[in-house]
């Protein structure tokens, strides 16, 4: 997500009757570590059945070593209702209870940031509030700071998020923001807390964390204008140092973990190794005082693991990412001697939350937790009263394709080219930190509602929700004219399709010609921007939603698309932002594709 100038302001809306805490953050010093159990929730068995491997060296059965077993997520982004793959907060919660079993001393559970931001509206509507108090209750323990929890800025990352995780403590609050690579500008004094530790089973566990290095192109400018985004390699590396360089005064640490902001693309753990990219440098560079990589950003699922120079070859580090929006839990478990109070045998893997049924629909895996169930009603609940509430108004009817509205996603419809009108002005405006697009496309089965003027033209926040209700990101990337020509012909379906032709919203500036009955592949007849004809060699800067960035409802050449970037953007808080920005929205008109 990245704030407009006008985000939303409304405090009856946005704080929904939920009084939040006024601290200010503490300084970054270090405190004692404490004692498992933070949360209040830590107790299951060791779990078997998921993906991955056991441990190498026998864990606690046997006398001379003890387990500690590492629970993670990343990029949570405020889906604590079920949906889907999604488990919701309340299975996260129980799932870490239960496989964390009866012993409530061996287990943290973690997070790679992103816990908040580009959240659908039951927690966006409320400022993320619920999905806070659903973590915390939920006994997350430690967290990196992720590039969206700066999307509000750092003022009201350090005065509002960090006290709400540490329940009106900004002191305590402040192992859930850790940021080791996050200064005030032009400095190298630490803006975050820069690690955090944890007593398990006698052994101090130090977690450290750092954040994506663009996050300054991923977020508004204004909110983050006193902050610098300093290398993660050289930042993990040297508190990963000092927590091992014996000196009690200045941190100390038996296990470093670290708990990284930043992922790979990919999946394939032999492309990770090698990698050209800050998150490789990252994986390669890491010293050997660092135990595991947690990881996140890139909303992937792997569990991985790399030799180390100076370990012994039979012990390898885990490098886990734990896919995205609580599908997923990545575990790490870590033997460590008794005596010298060092890891001996280290594993990695990946934990579903959800299972598929008989019908191939995907059910919880894990029971839910009631307390954190209670929390995610209530929250549920006050979103249908902020959602009555208006955000702005329409000039007219402005409605999906086909005689009844939404009945023939084949056509051009005004809701399609409104939406890419949105979501070009979210991507291109002043307050952009990346780079702007010049094009949006705009799929017809991602919207689900028409906005429909009734009496006075008012529109509300659920109105706005139920239009995209699927919570995708903007993504931005660079497609060649022969490229754009190629998505534009992929809206006619390959045989077979449900559908024949999936017809997309396009933004204002960008027009074709096409023929309806023709060969497969020579529908296009013309493309033009701005006026201007498009030739096969040029090159724009063309934004989507994470659904078609990944190439589905077939228009595979959006996968294929150069220096593919999130703009930190949902396509909700996109278009809330578009209307407070507008006084009131008109239909977008027709005529951006024309038949001949």
């Amino acid at each position: 997500m990245n704030p407009r100038k006008h985000p939303i302001q409304r405090a009856s809306l946005v704080a929904a009757g939920l009084a939040l805490a006024a601290t200010s953050l503490a300084a970054p010093a270090q405190a004692a570590p404490p004692t498992v159990p933070q949360g209040q929730h830590h107790g299951g068995d060791h779990g078997g059945g998921h993906q991955g491997g056991g441990h190498h060296g026998g864990g606690h059965h046997q006398p001379r070593t003890s387990t500690i077993q590492l629970l993670g997520i990343n990029d949570f982004h405020g889906r604590i209702e079920a949906n889907g793959t999604s488990a919701g907060a309340a299975v996260l919660a129980g799932a870490v209870d239960k496989l964390t079993g009866k012993r409530k001393d061996n287990t943290l559970f973690v997070s790679a940031g992103d816990n908040i931001g580009a959240s659908t509206f039951t927690s966006f509507s409320q400022q993320d509030t619920p999905t806070i108090d659903a973590l915390r209750v939920g006994g997350l323990d430690v967290s990196a700071v992720g590039n969206h929890e700066f999307d509000r800025g750092f003022d009201d990352l350090k005065d509002r998020v960090i006290p709400r995780y540490g329940n009106g403590s900004a002191k305590r609050g402040a192992d859930y923001a850790l940021g080791a690579n996050v200064y005030y500008a032009g400095t190298h004094r630490p803006a975050l807390k820069e690690y955090a530790l944890r007593k398990v089973q006698g052994v101090t566990v130090g977690f450290v964390g750092v954040v994506t290095e663009q996050t300054e192109s991923l977020v508004s400018p204004a909110g983050i204008a006193d902050l610098d985004f300093g290398n993660q390699l050289e930042a993990a590396n040297r508190v990963a140092r000092q927590l091992s360089d014996g000196r009690k005064s200045n941190g100390e640490a038996d296990v470093v973990v670290l708990l990284a902001h930043d992922g790979s693309a990919g999946t394939d753990c032999s492309a990770i190794a090698t990698e050209d990219t800050a998150y490789g440098d990252l994986v390669r560079g890491a010293s050997a005082n660092i135990d595991a990589i947690y990881s996140g950003h890139t909303h992937q699922g792997y569990a991985c693991s790399y030799p180390v120079k100076g370990w012994p070859k039979s012990m390898k580090r885990p490098v886990v990412q734990a896919h995205e929006y609580g599908t997923t839990l990545d575990r790490v478990q870590i033997t460590v001697d008794r005596r010298t109070k060092k890891p001996v045998a280290l594993s990695g893997s990946l934990v579903q939350l959800t299972t598929p049924d008989a019908a191939g629909d995907p059910v919880a895996a894990f029971p839910a937790d009631r307390g954190v169930a209670r929390i995610v009603t209530a929250a549920a609940e006050q979103a249908e009263v902020v959602g009555a509430q208006p955000i702005g108004k329409i000039s007219a009817d402005i409605l999906r394709g086909g005689a009844e509205p939404g009945s023939d996603r084949g056509v051009e419809s005004s809701l399609g080219n409104l939406v890419a009108d949105m979501q070009l002005w979210a991507t291109s405006n002043e307050d952009l930190g990346g780079q702007p697009a010049q094009i949006a496309l705009m799929n017809p089965g991602g919207l689900r509602a028409d906005l429909l003027y009734g009496t006075d033209g008012t529109v509300t926040y659920k109105d706005v929700a139920s239009v995209q209700p699927f919570g995708n990101t903007l993504w931005t990337e660079d497609l060649t004219g022969a490229q754009l020509k190629a998505v534009l012909e992929e809206q006619w379906q390959p045989e077979g399709s449900s559908r024949p032709k999936l017809h997309l919203g396009v933004s204002a500036g960008l027009s074709y010609t096409y023929t309806e009955d023709a060969p497969r592949g020579s529908h296009i007849t013309s493309m033009s921007f701005n006026g201007q004809p498009i030739a096969d060699g040029d090159v724009f800067r063309v934004v989507v939603n994470s659904f078609l960035a990944a190439g589905g409802d077939n228009f595979t050449t959006l996968a294929e698309g150069s220096n593919a970037a999130d703009s930190g953007q949902s396509d909700l808080v996109a278009a809330i932002n578009y209307f407070e920005e507008h006084d009131v929205v008109d239909p977008a008109p027709l005529g951006r594709a024309i038949a001949q």
